[in-house]
């Protein structure tokens, strides 16, 4: 099968046809929502570590930050609060409550995506207007062939919920949309996956896996799934975006991709059809 230009096969033995679920992460691989959420969470946690009285200018904060978030990136946001507690208590600092940094976070992001959220609400937008192009065919596609699909975001679930339904995914999914949660240890994308594997009674390879974290890309690669990395350029939304496929391929992805514009070819090849 001919090769389109935009779609990396970095692993040509993985094995097709026999898929039976599918796991999604939610933002950045499904939703373009919370496009922009870095240059939120980023100077936030800089403006909470330069107020240790730490020395370092801040371009040398800001490198720190990005370098744990982007890594805990596809983890419950809590973690990287976790991690920024720890960071200030290295500068002998007195750090808040990670969850009061979490709420701060959230409450900071709001600001920035309450427009497009009223707009798809109040039918000013469409749903297409917000996913990575190609999710919902991508989706229904899948739906076809008969797997089962999940949802799984280190986002709080309430939230998740909400924006899936707005962006009209939650039939894709139904009840197996999953979340972070306030007591955050009985949630991870590792929990996920065992479940899947767990009730459906699958071998890992049985498991596909879309993402555009660190994190789901190694979970679904450790159980011996297949992992797709979804390398999207969340503003312009077409082409790779090369920081996040050097990181995907680091995680140890099969295939990298941009979106779905090419997902016909792409369900062809993965079900060896």
């Amino acid at each position: 099968m001919e090769l389109p230009p935009d779609i990396e096969v970095l692993r040509p033995d993985l094995p097709r046809g026999g898929f039976r679920s599918v796991l999604f992460d939610f933002d950045g691989t499904l939703s373009l929502l919370r496009e922009g959420w870095p240059q939120v969470m980023i100077p936030m946690m800089v403006e909470v570590l330069r107020q240790t009285g730490t020395s370092e200018s801040e371009a040398e904060l800001a490198d720190a930050v990005e370098e744990f978030v982007m890594r805990l990136n596809g983890r419950q946001t809590i973690y990287q609060m976790i991690h920024l507690a720890d960071e200030v208590r290295r500068r002998g600092g007195t750090p808040l409550d990670p969850l009061a940094y979490k709420h701060r976070y959230h409450d900071l992001l709001m600001e920035r995506i309450r427009g497009r959220l009223a707009d798809l609400e109040a039918g000013r937008a469409v749903a297409e207007d917000w996913v990575v192009p190609g999710s919902h065919a991508l989706l229904e596609g899948l739906r076809r062939h008969g797997v089962a699909l999940y949802l799984a975001s280190g986002t709080d679930l309430k939230y998740v919920r909400r924006e899936a339904d707005l962006l009209g995914l939650t039939p894709y999914f139904g009840e197996n949309v999953y979340g972070a949660l306030d007591d955050y240890k009985n949630f991870s994308k590792q929990m996920v996956i065992e479940r899947i594997l767990r009730d459906h009674g699958l071998g890992g390879h049985e498991l596909l896996g879309f993402g555009d974290g660190f994190v789901e890309i190694e979970e679904v690669k450790k159980v011996g799934g297949v992992a797709i990395a979804v390398a999207s350029d969340e503003v312009r939304r077409a082409g790779v975006n090369r920081w996040k496929r050097d990181r995907l391929v680091q995680a140890g992805a099969d295939i990298v991709l941009p979106e779905y514009r090419r997902h016909e070819w792409l369900l062809r090849y993965l079900f060896a059809e």
